[in-house]
């Protein structure tokens, strides 16, 4: 069968001896018939049938029986945010190039695997993670693979097609499950049939999953919707990926390639959830958050320590100092704090460099006194923008051989994205020490956003010690009612307090380090014109925090469901799915922002959704 080929430009050799490689369909039919293997033509036709023409680009080697099979996986089903927390590119498909032998295909040798986004040219990390994965995957399936198999397995299907018919024909009457080419993988269903399921949860599809899956999910509401495989044959919802489900093993019917591509699909959407060194779920018992990163396990430590993936610190400081400046003080805060036991979680896992097969800082042994001494030694972030980091690392390392181990696993423990806000931040919270700050991982966001066509959503506010914040960043913002974490009561029920009202949440916040009594609106209010009226000694717009007397304040959309409990000014939302991180803001030395904000008002609402960068606010 003459199949049509992808032509490559000169940008895409990598080098490679020209004279050793033809363009595949470019040739003629000649070479393809000495050299490549049936199966191969019919995965590869296989992979154009259910996906598209473009999803598969073939390179091969006549001369060396090799051919580079690319296949073009999409990612635009990643939100804008999360893309730029895993610093991928939403808008280019994530390519997969295998090596396959090209007259053996299934019996040669198991195809080597390449990860990337040909624009994405550094600091891929989401492709050695998946590259990992699916080498795993690729080597569990060579164990029985060949093309006799694929062949046996593909014969299952036949009963699926007339004599005369084609994988389109079958596509069709799957038309209302399987995305056209240049749809995302996971696309919305309509809303006409989001509100016909009666506020079932918004259901993404996921291309051919096995038609053995079936689960059963709860919409925000409580009700049960199982979705059985004789009914749904085909459809997953977007948050059944997350634990084992996305680790099924799809289907052989459509051969190899369809299958891999398959798996990657399920993968990428829970990447976060998944260690990246041994692929295990990570054991935090609060859920998900939204990077990737490596577990507690120590052989992942260790691994993770040799391997060198936390040796971005450098970068890290030179192009998010603020950031990094802000984990180290909650690091610090969470650590002088008389509560440490309590809310010092994670504890570090830190290799000793000086002998790398034993922990420096080990969960299971804490020494708090010498965690201390190292953080002491770590430099003011300020100083480490100022000169080499090479050379403040040295001087880091005299003081304290653990203080630079300490600050590489603050920066890489981190699984929220932070970024500072640019100066058309939010004018009325009157501080310049804003950023954006989200924890939720894709799936609950997509849960939350199901949630927010439902019921709506508005804005406000949460306020926490800058001591818990540590943990929140790391294990995401919990209902913490009636457990040691509770520190303020919870006179109005279990669940995650907020309030419309500035005032109220500036009081949970502490007003500084060690205040646990909430002050009243009028002390803030004094304290916030005291404030205003005091010549200021320094700038107001200070890049960096120069006080260690801090608090803070977030600022969380949360769904407007009648599950969220209004006690007047004091909200309680026992349902963590329906509370979301936006914003996070930080004071120093006492200052507070205008303590009679309230999100209710249009003004501060419009205000919100122009930083958002949207224009309609949608209540």
């Amino acid at each position: 069968m003459d199949l049509k080929g992808q032509y490559w430009t000169d940008d895409d050799s990598d080098g490679d001896n020209e004279s050793e490689e033809f363009l595949y369909g470019v040739q003629g039919t000649c070479a393809a018939d000495l050299y490549r293997h049936p199966q191969l033509d019919a995965d590869i036709e296989a992979v154009k049938e259910i996906y598209s023409e473009n999803a598969v680009s073939v390179r091969e080697y006549g001369t060396i029986d090799d051919v580079d099979i690319d296949l073009h996986v999409n990612i635009s089903f990643l939100d804008e945010e999360v893309a730029t927390a895993w610093k991928v590119l939403r808008t280019e498909p994530i390519v997969l190039r295998l090596r396959f032998s090209l007259s053996q295909y299934l019996d040669g040798p198991e195809p080597s695997i390449e990860v990337f986004q040909p624009s994405n040219k550094e600091g891929f990390g989401l492709g050695l993670q998946l590259k990992k994965i699916l080498g795993m995957f690729t080597s569990q399936q060579w164990k029985h693979l060949s093309n006799d198999f694929l062949k046996t397995q593909q014969e299952k299907r036949h009963s699926w097609f007339k004599t005369s018919g084609t994988i389109k024909k079958f596509r069709a009457g799957l038309s209302i499950f399987s995305p056209i080419p240049k749809s995302p993988s996971f696309p919305v269903i309509p809303d006409s049939v989001l509100k016909g399921k009666l506020g079932a949860p918004e259901v993404r599809v996921n291309r051919l999953m096995n038609r053995s899956v079936s689960c059963t999910v709860k919409n925000p509401k409580g009700e049960v919707f199982g979705y059985a495989p004789s009914t749904q044959a085909g459809v997953a919802p977007f948050n059944i990926l997350v634990g084992g489900h996305c680790k099924n093993v799809p289907t052989l019917e459509y051969g190899f390639l369809v299958q891999i591509m398959k798996y990657a699909e399920q993968r990428i959407p829970t990447l976060n959830e998944y260690c990246v060194v041994c692929d295990e779920q990570h054991v935090f018992q609060n859920g998900s958050m939204l990077k990737p990163a490596v577990c507690t396990r120590e052989l992942c430590v260790f691994s993770f320590y040799t391997l060198g993936v936390m040796s971005g610190a450098a970068e890290e400081v030179a192009t998010g100092a603020e950031v990094v400046d802000l984990l180290v003080a909650m690091c610090r805060a969470a650590l002088e704090s008389p509560r440490k036991s309590i809310i010092f979680e994670p504890y570090p896992s830190v290799v000793d460099p000086n002998d790398p097969k034993t922990l420096a800082f080990n969960p299971k042994k804490k020494n708090y006194e010498r965690l201390q001494k190292a953080l002491d030694s770590v430099m003011s972030i300020r100083e480490m923008t100022q000169g080499s980091y090479l050379e403040i690392k040295k001087q880091m390392d005299k003081l304290d051989p653990l203080a630079h181990p300490l600050l590489q696993w603050i920066i890489s423990s981190n699984r929220s994205h932070i970024v500072k806000l640019p100066l058309s931040r939010l004018k009325f919270m009157h501080t310049s020490h804003q950023f954006l700050l989200l924890s939720s991982p894709p799936a609950k966001e997509a849960r939350f956003r199901t949630a927010k066509k439902l019921y709506g959503s508005t804005f406000a506010f949460h306020g926490s010690h800058i001591e818990n914040w540590h943990s929140i960043l790391r294990n995401g913002l919990v209902n913490a009612s009636y457990t040691k974490l509770q520190l303020h009561g919870a006179a109005y029920g279990k669940g995650i307090y907020l309030s419309p009202i500035s005032s109220i949440s500036f009081g949970y916040s502490g007003m500084g380090k060690g205040q646990h009594r909430m002050p009243s609106k009028d002390e803030l209010v004094q304290r916030y014109n005291r404030m205003n009226t005091i010549p200021q000694t320094r700038s107001i717009q200070s890049r960096f925090l120069q006080s260690r007397n801090l608090n803070c304040i977030a600022l969380c959309e949360v769904i407007t469901s009648k599950d969220l409990q209004k006690h007047g000014n004091i909200w309680v939302c026992p349902v963590s799915d329906h509370v979301c991180t936006r914003f996070f803001f930080v004071y120093e030395d006492g200052q507070v922002g205008d303590a009679n904000i309230n999100t209710q008002d249009p003004k501060i609402q419009k205000e919100i959704m122009r930083v958002i960068g949207t224009q309609v606010y949608t209540n």
